[in-house]
């Protein structure tokens, strides 16, 4: 088969594929049946069932004290008892995070014999992208 006539083939196979899809695409369900819309409407489809899709999903939640950088021959001579020191300020809010975003900070409570946090601090949006701009 010669150059020409392989590019000839070619070009028919695309011309055919081409013709094909502009059939289907006619046919095609539009997004709205496919996907439904959310909408911010009272009733059956409103906000509160648009809520409950996602009320379910589970997100990670992080307190954290502090944090550190230390040698690796540091940390292989870590043994029980061993006190390692964080740059957080004793009594200083701690950082609550949802998916390692800062949403909160709070305070150390103890309930039961078991640790908790009392939130003192919700960041607000505007206060997160500014922290973001630093």
């Amino acid at each position: 088969m010669s150059e020409e006539s392989t590019q000839t083939i070619a070009e028919d196979d695309w011309a055919a594929a081409m013709a094909e899809q502009s059939t289907n695409t006619a046919v095609a369900q539009p997004a709205s049946d496919i996907f439904p819309e959310l909408s911010g409407k009272p009733g059956g489809n409103g906000i509160a069932s648009d809520i409950d899709m996602i009320l379910d999903i589970p997100v990670l939640l992080t307190v954290e004290l502090g944090r550190t950088k230390i040698a690796i021959k540091n940390l292989l001579q870590l043994a029980q008892g061993s006190v390692v020191e964080l740059d957080g300020l004793a009594g200083e809010p701690m950082d609550v995070l949802v998916n390692g975003t800062l949403i909160a900070q709070g305070e150390v409570v103890v309930v039961n014999d078991k640790f908790g946090v009392r939130l003192t601090d919700i960041i607000t949006p505007a206060e997160r992208i500014r922290k973001l701009n630093k």
